[in-house]
């Protein structure tokens, strides 16, 4: 499955608590973190509300992206989820001249080696990328964009439900809904 396919996508709610419901559905205990801990179940559950968290993220859950956001920036890993945010807007392109000059500017910010922004992919996906921009398609990025994805979804997501900066603004949360 790529990235951005087989996605569930919440009912549209537009209060806080939906907005940051879909970061963590853990128990109520900020210190337990067996709730995300890589068992199976848990691990897929993760997965879940990652993938809703980010296919979301500027519509219900632009509060959840930031803080998401701000979290990387401090671990200087931001790139990910740009480029993940730019694939998710480049798949809505129509235009087949804009298509491929887009195409070739987030491969230049993201993908290529030495990019500004460059994301930690594997040699074969860097290279089947750049193969897939001799005629860039709308899904020319999905092998890349499922890398970056993969890797938040092991690595950052699961820091990021740990650290202060979101239980914080979670417990900000459930005092104005109290």
């Amino acid at each position: 499955m790529g990235a951005g396919q087989g996605w569930l996508l919440p009912q549209q709610n537009k209060g806080m608590r939906t907005r940051l419901g879909c970061l963590s559905h853990k128990s109520d205990s900020c210190s337990d973190f067996t709730a995300i801990l890589p068992d199976k179940p848990n691990r897929a559950l993760n997965y879940l509300r990652m993938c809703t968290f980010l296919a979301t993220g500027l519509q219900e859950s632009k509060y959840g992206v930031a803080a998401f956001r701000a979290f990387l920036k401090t671990e200087f890993s931001e790139e990910n989820l740009e480029f993940w945010l730019a694939c998710e807007e480049f798949k809505k392109t129509r235009s087949t001249a804009k298509l491929v000059s887009k195409a070739h500017r987030i491969f230049e910010e993201f993908v290529d080696v030495q990019a500004p922004r460059e994301v930690n992919i594997d040699f074969q996906t860097r290279e089947a990328t750049r193969k897939n921009m001799q005629e860039p398609s709308l899904t020319c990025f999905d092998q890349a964009q499922g890398k970056v994805h993969s890797l938040m979804e092991k690595d950052s997501y699961p820091r990021f439900l740990r650290s202060k900066m979101y239980l914080d603004l979670l417990s900000q949360n459930q005092r104005r809904l109290s």
